[in-house]
């Protein structure tokens, strides 16, 4: 499953333009990819295929969440690959607990 999501289509997204187009999704993943509430996932640091295969999927209708469907639905592949550049950009430190 890796080397499908691997050789996927438009892994050359602007993280700039990313960024830009973050500013719609601050209200729940944050800005700095950081959740501010407690039912929408961290997106930063997460790795470009995942975000593109999730945001095609919401966009698609073969991913269901009720928000996401239709925030996603208008984003063109150009788009999503921008805002998986942007989050996948953010670099954040995982510590192992205690």
């Amino acid at each position: 499953m890796t080397a499908s999501l691997a050789s996927g289509p438009g892994w050359a997204g602007d993280a700039k333009a990313g960024r830009k187009a973050a500013v719609a999704c601050q209200t729940c993943h944050g800005l700095d990819g950081l959740s501010k509430l407690p039912e929408a996932p961290n997106l930063a640091g997460q790795v470009e295929p995942y975000l593109v295969k999730a945001l095609t999927e919401y966009r698609d209708g073969t991913r269901r969440n009720e928000i996401m469907n239709v925030v996603a639905k208008p984003l063109t592949d150009a788009e999503i690959a921008n805002l998986a550049a942007y989050y996948g950009s953010i670099q954040i430190d995982v510590l192992p607990p205690g």
